[in-house]
């Protein structure tokens, strides 16, 4: 079963960590991924740039407006993801407690639907 990993960011915890520790968790993190990826269980994860450099957009009554930046201020921010096959829920919280980030923002974690049943659902 497959589950996205969110890695939500919460600048002024990072801002705070004491100097060097936030590299320290970076390389931690990389060299978890790299093991996780060898062993199958880590299927993909992106970084994201910052919210500042997004552009929303919206479209209502057929009319679409673009905006910079992200659509509404928020204290976490979606920082980057991880997308990972796991037995259960259990076992992919397990998986997601192994990433340092919980302690400078928060990790959402969330069942990947099947699209595969939602096309056949849809006949599309």
């Amino acid at each position: 079963m497959k589950f996205l990993v969110m890695i939500y960011n919460d600048d002024q915890l990072i801002e705070a960590l004491p100097d060097g520790e936030y590299d320290t968790m970076m390389r931690g993190c990389i060299a978890h991924a790299d093991k996780m990826r060898d062993n199958g269980v880590l299927l993909d994860s992106q970084m994201l740039e910052p919210p500042a450099k997004a552009v929303s957009l919206r479209t209502r009554a057929g009319r679409t407006t673009f905006m910079d930046g992200p659509f509404a201020e928020a204290k976490e921010y979606l920082g980057g993801f991880n997308l990972i096959e796991a037995a259960d829920m259990d076992e992919a919280l397990r998986i997601a407690q192994d990433f340092p980030w919980s302690q400078t923002g928060r990790i959402e974690v969330r069942p990947v639907a099947d699209f595969e049943q939602v096309r056949k659902h849809f006949n599309a």
